[in-house]
């Protein structure tokens, strides 16, 4: 092809920029210091168009027999009208077309409450050892923050340092459709972003919202491989959609963004969680990172694989992924329309700090003890646990330390008896190193019920027999997990788990002020005020 031809032809195609224009955004720079720059035509056009791929036979094939096809796979010859639309975009539009001041209230509370859960275990999990030392490794003169550190550092080791360390107590809140906790992987990432772009409350929030939904949509829609864990996952893309929202683009460049982040999720074990290695804790902080790096690249004029959602999700991460049912669950129209169904409105908060396939027989005995049927430790000879497959997988009698501690179902029991709560110190070292623990777990017998396995998602179910040495027996059966839909916390039990938590690193008094300020964060709070509060903690 001469060269001039060859300019024109790449000159028509759609770029970044332009694309982001006719979507009415457009791609902003949110700041210099995230190195966010506007891409140049030229150089965003030899990536985009034409949105075509050749489609082959077994073996090689003659340039005549191939076809062209879109981007969900669909031949493109013989086309009439407009294709419909792909999960990829429309995952895209409805991130794009949400509105803060559209959503319903109810929606609105419930992402602060979001907010203020995960902000409580960031600063939680800041007083962690572990992570002082990896905070003191990655702190820089930087615009953002660390949560409970008290220093600053860059955008994207920000959003890495609060990312682990909000996952770190297991106290985090989670969406049981997702089977994972899309907050934590959202969040870290939003707040870098709005810290370095100076974006308002509404911007944040509603950055917040799309992450969350399509994210954990995603999750809902999709069945990760057994040996797949679902941190640094499917959350990559919730952290990338929130960037993007903060940075004004439209559908098309956010469909190209979500593709990027695609091929950045991380390959995580769930042997990390389940054998206590620790780098699991890092997982949902490298999902915010490369969050932040994807849409560094879509504005450096990097692009994707075609559609990297299925390509990943379909074939790669996933033993199932299905799009229709996906496509079906999103809103027709605008979505602040009737009938919208919002995930963040089936999240779940935890009291317990362990993973959430523990918290039914926990629950259990909580309803034992309420009742005031639940025996001292050393009355109890045996306990049979009978509950769901993910959470029988959870049988190790003798975690190594403080992370496999709270995957194991045996020590949750056991350490709830002994020490008579749930709560962090129960899964703390001096727990897991505690002989009268370490023996009563040893005689916790664990079944999965087929029954129970078929009732999920809708129902996390437990039941908990406990035999006394007198041959008593007492028995708790749960069927919802407290913090669920069907069985929510009050606000005060989450505003004292809230205090609680911060406590680790702040004064009471401060703590108190910043649950109250993020549950009015863009009503009588605006951002800078609320950031403030979260970056310069009184001393006294």
């Amino acid at each position: 092809m001469p060269m001039a031809a060859f300019r024109r032809a790449a000159h028509a195609c759609t770029d970044h920029v332009r694309c982001a224009h006719a979507d009415g955004a457009g791609l902003r720079t949110p700041c210099a210091s995230l190195g966010f720059q506007r891409v140049d035509p030229p150089l965003g056009e030899r990536h985009v168009e034409p949105r075509a791929r050749i489609a082959r036979d077994a073996g090689p094939v003659a340039g005549s027999t191939r076809r062209r096809m879109d981007v969900a796979g669909r031949s493109r010859s013989g086309m009439e009208g407009a294709a419909p639309m792909s999960t990829l975009e429309a995952l895209s539009a409805l991130a794009c077309n949400l509105r803060w001041q559209d959503c319903d209230a109810q929606v609105q509370q419930r992402v602060r409450w979001i907010v203020a859960d995960t902000v409580a275990a960031m600063v939680g999990g800041s007083a962690e050892p572990e992570m002082r030392a990896l905070s003191a490794a990655r702190a820089v003169t930087g615009r953002c923050m660390m949560l409970g550190i008290g220093t600053g550092a860059d955008a994207e080791s920000a959003a890495m340092v609060n990312g682990s360390a909000g996952t770190f107590l297991e106290l985090d809140e989670g969406n049981r459709f997702a089977r994972g906790h899309a907050g934590v992987h959202v969040i870290p990432a939003a707040l870098a972003a709005c810290e370095t772009s100076g974006a308002d409350a509404d911007t944040f929030l509603v950055a917040v919202l799309a992450g969350y939904e399509v994210c954990s949509r995603i999750a809902a829609h999709s069945r990760l491989r057994d040996g797949v864990h679902p941190h640094g996952t499917w959350g990559t893309l919730g952290a990338a959609v929130a960037a993007g929202r903060i940075a004004g683009i439209g559908p098309q460049p956010m469909a190209r963004l979500i593709g990027i982040a695609s091929s950045l999720m991380t390959a995580t074990s769930k042997r990390t969680m389940l054998e206590g290695g620790l780098v699991r804790n890092v997982y949902a902080g490298l999902a915010n990172r490369n969050g932040l790096l994807a849409l560094q690249l879509l504005q450096a004029g990097f692009d994707s694989e075609l559609d990297g959602l299925r390509s990943l999700f379909g074939a790669v991460l996933s033993e199932r992924f299905d799009e229709a049912a996906l496509l079906a669950s999103l809103p027709q129209g605008d979505p602040h329309g009737p009938g919208t169904q919002w995930h963040v409105m089936h999240n779940y908060f935890k009291l317990h700090a362990c993973c959430r396939y523990n918290h039914g027989v926990l629950d259990a005995l909580d309803l034992l003890a309420a009742q005031q049927l639940l025996p001292a430790a050393d009355e109890v000879e045996r306990i049979e646990v009978t509950t769901y497959d993910l959470a029988a997988e959870l049988s190790d009698p003798a975690p190594r330390n403080t992370l496999a501690a709270k995957f194991s179902v045996p020590f949750a029991v056991a350490t709830r008896l002994v020490h008579g709560n749930s709560g962090v110190r129960s899964f703390g070292w001096e727990a897991v190193r505690d002989p009268r623990v370490r023996s009563l777990a040893t005689r916790v017998q664990l079944h999965e019920d087929a029954a129970m396995t078929r009732s999920l998602p809708q129902e996390r179910p437990a039941r908990v027999v406990l035999h006394l040495r007198n041959g008593a027996t007492r028995t708790a059966e749960t069927s919802f997990n407290r913090g669920d839909e069907a069985s929510p916390y009050t606000d005060s039990e989450l505003t004292f788990k809230f205090t609680d938590l911060c406590m680790r690193a702040w004064p009471r008094t401060h703590a108190e002020r910043v649950l109250v300020a993020t549950l009015a964060l863009g009503r009588e709070v605006a951002m800078a005020d609320w950031l403030r509060l979260l970056r310069h903690p009184p001393t006294d």
